[in-house]
């Protein structure tokens, strides 16, 4: 039987954390610039039964700290709940996304329950002087070491119980507040706000038609958008314990506008063209209208190819296929306008989050060829004021991974910085870090990894001026 693509090549996962300076380098690398660029992604640490998803995997972050003109690399797993429970065991306790939940181990005192393993293997943000990662199913938001990486605890919020937020929770960078959601089985979600030191300031609950499975939101300075999309769990499925999205295109997708502390039922619901958004780039306020700029998914669900096996549904769904995307949603009106920005197939933005939550310009994204996974083959800069992109391709048979914008020390323009970005070259097995000038896209240094880094899912900067410790 054929091995799952996911667990093979550029996926396949490493089995050792170890730590070293980068020395093999080709190019020179910037002296005005300083800080931690880390991505997140499925590593996993032990084989379990059944089917395997690629989104299983136990959570793991590589880091390549920049300093002085040097870089040195580092990687370490997650050591949330699941994974420290299956490494005193010594062995698989959950089985995944695609196969019945039932037999998985109940949660322990203190855990929050969930059906699958909590990996924390999603997104990882900058907040508050260290990283949170988290996990696309609503898990625990996971404090983690911007230098050492190592896994100082579950974000508390002030609570006995772990923090229970999903992906692409958004930090003000005025305020240094979190702005996050949740989601689950009810038909409802949970929108909150966290200050800069992790102590709560607010929580809401907003009203949903049903249960449905957003995955990012968008922010301004005043306002949160939160989404309910047409692509959810089919009932029938929830039933039988078992993880089958359907796209349910009569729906359109909706988008809910509401103030930063305001209450679920202050929440204004703007309707747009029936779609999925996976990843927003940035919203802002402009002329008593909302502006939101993303990756607009139009058949989020493609059909399933036979000949894939039993892995077909899974590959099927991470056929991914977006384009730029903006919406306008009239505040005085309560209408939404929308156009199309781009047709290139791009994903995984983004930008420069000095700007997030105001007008912002430019973004950058991963260019996803056809293939039969997913797979990122180039850098695309859009400059969404005048329509214009530019692509860097990584080149044939190399991948990279979603990159970091980082400012130069003392630059305040938008795209006066670097991106950095990790890329595995699959004819020489081995991976690089890529520092790529943000204003050109031009590559000024590539250091080779002494390990190969899988490729994986989202990654973020943290400047070295806002480091802990």
């Amino acid at each position: 039987m054929e091995q799952n693509p996911y667990l093979t090549g550029a996926y396949a996962p490493v089995t050792e954390e170890i730590g070293a300076e980068l020395t093999d380098i080709e190019g020179e690398v910037p002296t005005d610039v300083a800080g931690v660029y880390v991505r997140n992604g499925p590593n996993p640490r032990f084989r379990a039964e059944g089917r395997k998803h690629w989104f299983d995997g136990d959570g793991m972050l590589h880091a390549v700290t920049v300093e002085g003109g040097t870089l040195s690399y580092r990687n370490r797993w997650i050591r949330t709940a699941g994974f420290r429970r299956e490494d005193e065991a010594g062995s698989a306790l959950w089985r995944g996304l695609m196969e019945p939940t039932t037999g998985n181990p109940p949660p322990m005192p203190g855990e929050l329950v969930t059906p699958y393993k909590d990996t924390g293997n999603t997104d990882v943000i900058a907040h508050g002087g260290h990283l949170l990662t988290s996990w696309y199913v609503s898990g625990a938001g996971h404090r983690v070491d911007a230098r050492t990486l190592e896994t100082t605890g579950p974000e508390r919020a002030g609570s006995e119980k772990p923090l229970r937020l999903t992906a692409h929770s958004k930090v003000d960078p005025e305020t240094g507040e979190l702005f996050y959601f949740d989601y689950g089985p009810k038909p409802a979600l949970t929108y909150g706000v966290l200050g800069r030191d992790g102590s709560p300031r607010h929580r809401t609950t907003v009203a949903l038609p049903g249960p449905r499975l957003p995955h990012d939101m968008a922010l301004t300075e005043r306002f949160a958008i939160v989404m309910d999309l047409p692509v959810f769990h089919r009932p029938e499925a929830l039933a039988k314990k078992k993880w089958i999205v359907g796209y349910h295109q009569e729906l359109p997708a909706r988008f809910g506008v509401l103030p930063r502390y305001g209450e679920g039922s202050e929440v204004r619901w703007f309707e747009a063209e029936t779609c999925y958004v996976y990843h927003v780039v940035n919203a802002w306020e402009e002329d008593d209208a909302i502006v939101m700029v993303g990756c607009r998914c139009s058949d989020p669900i493609p059909e399933v190819d036979p000949a894939d096996g039993a892995d077909a549904r899974m590959l099927a769904n991470l056929r991914l296929s977006a384009r730029l995307h903006r919406w306008r949603f009239d505040l005085t009106t309560g209408e939404t306008t929308e156009e199309a920005l781009d047709d290139l197939n791009t994903e995984f933005p983004t930008m420069d989050l000095r700007r997030l939550g105001r007008r912002s310009r430019y973004s950058y994204h991963q260019r996803i060829p056809k293939a039969r996974t997913l797979l990122f083959d180039g850098v695309v800069k859009y400059d969404s004021d005048t329509g214009a992109r530019r692509v860097l391709e990584y080149g044939p048979g190399r991948y990279g991974s979603e990159v970091a914008f980082a400012p130069r020390e003392g630059a305040s323009g938008e795209d006066e910085g670097y991106l950095f970005s990790f890329v595995d070259d699959r004819a020489a097995d081995r991976s690089e870090l890529w520092v790529i000038r943000a204003d050109d896209l031009e590559v000024v240094a590539k250091a080779r990894v002494p390990q190969r880094v899988p490729l994986g899912f989202h990654a973020a900067w943290m400047p070295a001026s806002e480091l802990v410790g």
